[in-house]
C-alpha cells in the first residue's frame, strides 16, 4: 500500500524557545572524529553504490549501509614525529543487494574503495594503505525486501520501511557558533596556518543566560611538535585564534573558553 501525505501538519509547541531558556548545551564532533569518520564513509558508501546501482539497472536496489564500527589502533606518540604500530580497522555492516538480473554487484569492493578514496581526500596523516584495514560484513538483504524493485506498480515503488522525519529551525546562537567553529577549525585555511591541528575535533557549548562555556578538544600531529614548550606555545596561539572567532560571531556577556582541557605541564 502507498500513502501519499497531501497535507503538512504544523503545530505550535506550547514552550519557552530553546534561545530564551537560561540554560542550553550543544557539542559537536568534527571531521576527524571516530563517528563522524564512519558516518560519513558509510554515507559515502551508499551514495556509490547507489550510482553503481542506476548505471547497471536503472534504479536504486535495496541496501541499508548506515552501521560502520572503527576499531581502535595503536601509535608510538614522541615529540617530532611517532609511527603506527597498529593499524586501525574499519568494520562495514548492515544489508545491500550483491546480485540482479544474474549480474553480480562488487558491493565490497565499491565500500573499500570509496573508504580509501574519503579518507585520502580528509585525512591528511593518514595512510590509507597502511594505516587502516578493512572488514567488510555487508550480507545481502532479505529476498521479500530485495524484490521490491520488481513490484513496481505505477510510478510510486512500495515501502519496505516505516521511518520518520523531524526537523526544527532556526538554530540558536550557540548551536549556530559550535557548528561554524567546527567548521573554522577543520577548513583547509586554519590547517595552513596550523598544521600540528588534528582533525580530530569535539566541541562542546554551554550558555547560562548570555554567558558561554567553550570546551574544545583537539588533537595534535607530534611530528609539527617539537617539545612540551613548543606544544604549549602552539596550543596558546590556537587559543587565541578561536577567542578571537568567537568574540566576532556572538555578543554575550562572558566567554569561558578551555582547550585540551587536561593538559599539565610537566606531563610530557
Amino acid at each position: 500500500m502507498v500513502v501519499v501525505l497531501s497535507e503538512i501538519l504544523v503545530k505550535e509547541l506550547k514552550q519557552v524557545a530553546l534561545e530564551e531558556q537560561n540554560m542550553e548545551i550543544c557539542e559537536r564532533k568534527g571531521l576527524g572524529h571516530p563517528d563522524s569518520l564512519c558516518d560519513a564513509i558509510m554515507n559515502e558508501v551508499s551514495i556509490e553504490l547507489s550510482k553503481e546501482y542506476l548505471k547497471r539497472f536503472g534504479t536504486i536496489l535495496h541496501h541499508n549501509l548506515d552501521k560502520g564500527l572503527l576499531a581502535a589502533g595503536k601509535t608510538e606518540v614522541r615529540f617530532g614525529g611517532g609511527r603506527v604500530l597498529k593499524p586501525i580497522l574499519i568494520v562495514f555492516g548492515d544489508r545491500a543487494t550483491f546480485e540482479a538480473g544474474g549480474e553480480r554487484i562488487p558491493v565490497e569492493e565499491i565500500a573499500v574503495e570509496t573508504a580509501k578514496r574519503w579518507i585520502r581526500e580528509h585525512m591528511r596523516f593518514i595512510d590509507a594503505e597502511e594505516h587502516v584495514r578493512y572488514q567488510v560484513e555487508i550480507k545481502p538483504g532479505a529476498a521479500s525486501l530485495q524484490d521490491i524493485f520488481e513490484r513496481r506498480r505505477g510510478r510510486y515503488l512500495g515501502a519496505n520501511d516505516t521511518s520518520a522525519a523531524v526537523g526544527f529551525a532556526p538554530m540558536t546562537r550557540l548551536e549556530r557558533l559550535i557548528i561554524d567553529l567546527e567548521k573554522f577549525l577543520n577548513s583547509r585555511e586554519f590547517k595552513r596556518r596550523h598544521p600540528e591541528s588534528g582533525e580530530d575535533v569535539k566541541i562542546m557549548g554551554f550558555r547560562e543566560n548570555n554567558e558561554l562555556d567553550i570546551t574544545v578538544a583537539m588533537a595534535f600531529v607530534d611530528r609539527f611538535i617539537e617539545s612540551e614548550e613548543d606544544y604549549f606555545r602552539r596550543k596558546g596561539e590556537i587559543l587565541e585564534e578561536i577567542r578571537e572567532f568567537i568574540n566576532s560571531k556572538v555578543e554575550v556577556d562572558r566567554v569561558n573558553l578551555t582547550l585540551n582541557a587536561l593538559d599539565a605541564r610537566g606531563r610530557g
